[in-house]
């Protein structure tokens, strides 16, 4: 079984899209693992804040299915597919690791994002900060001591998971 996480964004209607993107995935892979849920500015354009946390799950899935299966949960949840790499999103889900792997097809493994923004270092420091960089070569908490907190500022939300 793999182990992988996946980085959940939105900021249209971001409280329900947060969880219907976690019902997806639960419905896909089973239990979570789950960061808080923090608020930060939208990078790379002027927008809206986003909700944005990080799902740690096992799969047998390849990494191709994982990546496919993602897409089609975001494009169930009203994602265009022809939406600007830095536009608002009603949901985002990027994975970021599959075990330790090195990939750039069908998806980047590891995320270069990872150790560029706050809102995804983070939360997944959170929950996978014992692990290294397989590229870096630093574990994930590590990189988030280092991080330059100034850079991007974001804000924890109170949120429960599942609801109740």
């Amino acid at each position: 079984m793999a182990k992988i996480y996946i980085s959940l964004g939105s900021n249209i209607n971001r409280q329900h899209y947060i969880e219907q993107g976690l019902h997806a995935l639960t419905d896909v892979f089973g239990s979570l693992i789950l960061s808080s849920l923090f608020e930060s500015e939208a990078v790379g354009f002027a927008g809206k804040a986003f909700y944005n946390m990080v799902a740690g799950v096992s799969t047998e899935l390849t990494l191709a299915e994982v990546a496919a299966t993602l897409r089609e949960i975001e494009f169930a949840h009203g994602r265009n597919q022809d939406a600007k790499k830095f536009s608002p999103r009603t949901l985002d889900l990027d994975l970021l690791l599959y075990d330790d792997i090195i990939a750039d097809s069908p998806a980047q493994i590891p995320r270069d994002e990872i150790s560029k923004n706050a809102f995804v270092l983070c939360p997944l420091a959170e929950v996978a900060g014992h692990l290294a960089h397989p590229i870096i070569g630093q574990c994930y908490d590590e990189l988030w001591q280092q991080y330059d907190k100034s850079q991007q500022k974001l804000k924890t939300v109170a949120f429960i998971w599942p609801k109740k």
